[in-house]
């Protein structure tokens, strides 16, 4: 990979900072000053610095973050348009971030950021069976005609019969009229679980998606917080 452009991918500035950086013999390759911006590196074998920082390449990165409402998980190229992304600093902001899988704008927890368009290509698509499981707050009291309704396909107001998903119902509050519940289905249908919902005739009032491929959103993470996902969670997602 030809140096300047190692150094503008990892975040050393812009292509035109990096210039600057190489042009002024403030980057070494193996401990030699190189001034050629087109030098060629093996990302993997050689060290580099700049202004004195040893620079280490990632072809990838993947992050966890509880994203908050009011934020849209991605923007769809929409300028002036605060996203998931927006949030991630200097340490991994650099990168092009996409989520893998959305939730709506009001809607709160596990986003999952990177860069890498196959392991989101992974995760979204039903036919790998990645679980989503989201906790919700209902108005309109859930029973155990829902959860076998969820077991069997909810079919929703356009027709669509989504895949087989479950309702645990966790309380309700039959003065109030309202339930709290945990969802779990394989699939990520525009507004799905709400959609769901409102086809058994109650309506979701919150919602947070709690845990991805069986990895569960880091309790201590506050809203728009992130942290890097570990090896062990990506095993489980099948990025390694």
């Amino acid at each position: 990979m030809r140096l300047d452009r190692l150094l503008a991918n990892m975040g050393a500035g812009s292509r035109k900072d990096v210039k600057k950086l190489i042009a002024q013999g403030a980057v070494r390759v193996n401990g030699s000053v190189v001034k050629d911006c087109g030098f060629d590196v093996d990302e993997a074998a050689d060290k580099v610095e700049a202004a004195g920082k040893t620079v280490v390449y990632r072809e990838f990165v993947y992050l966890m973050m509880n994203k908050p409402a009011g934020i849209l998980s991605c923007g769809d190229g929409v300028p002036g348009v605060k996203v998931a992304a927006d949030l991630v600093g200097d340490d991994f902001g650099f990168y092009d971030l996409s989520p893998a899988g959305r939730l709506d704008a009001d809607s709160e927890g596990f986003l999952i950021l990177t860069n890498d368009g196959n392991f989101i290509h992974n995760v979204i698509s039903p036919a790998r069976n990645v679980s989503k499981e989201y906790f919700i707050r209902t108005e309109g009291v859930l029973d155990e005609n829902d959860c076998e309704a969820f077991e069997n396909g909810v079919v929703l107001g356009d027709g669509y019969k989504c895949l087989d998903a479950s309702l645990e119902i966790l309380r309700t509050e039959i003065e109030s009229k309202t339930s709290e519940a945990v969802v779990t289905v394989h699939e990520g249908k525009f507004h799905q679980v709400k959609r769901m919902v409102l086809a058994r005739g109650k309506k979701v009032t919150y919602l947070k998606r709690i845990s991805v491929g069986g990895v569960a959103l880091d309790t201590s993470l506050k809203p728009g917080e992130y942290r890097e996902l570990t090896r062990e969670e990506l095993n489980k997602l099948g990025a390694l």
